[in-house]
């Protein structure tokens, strides 16, 4: 574990609000996960943070989620679905390219 997070995670009290990679932290996600579930509409950034700008969630929220098993259960299935399509996109792009390769060479 890297030593913010272990330094974040032992806390006492969390701040009021939290960015991304510390909100990934706290629910045991990735933060690569987090654009994930925000785009789902799982987790809903503070404010009107600009499309690139940074974006903060409230803790007494991101707590809430926590120990709610169905939200956590539902985003866990939303990130492996992301994946899955993501994965199978990049098959069938791969499997055509090797098709139209092997296409190219027999000639």
């Amino acid at each position: 574990m890297n030593p913010e997070r272990k330094d974040f995670l032992s806390l006492k009290i969390a701040p009021a609000r939290l960015n991304m990679e510390e909100t990934a932290w706290f629910l045991g996600f990735a933060p690569h996960d987090i654009p994930i579930l925000i785009q789902a509409g799982l987790l809903k950034p503070l404010g009107h943070p600009p499309l690139h700008g940074t974006k903060y969630f409230a803790t007494a929220i991101v707590e809430q989620f926590r120990s709610d098993l169905k939200w956590l259960a539902r985003a866990s299935d939303t990130i492996v679905q992301h994946w899955r399509t993501k994965n199978k996109d990049r098959g069938d792009e791969d499997s055509s390219r090797r098709r139209h390769t092997m296409t190219a060479t027999a000639r």
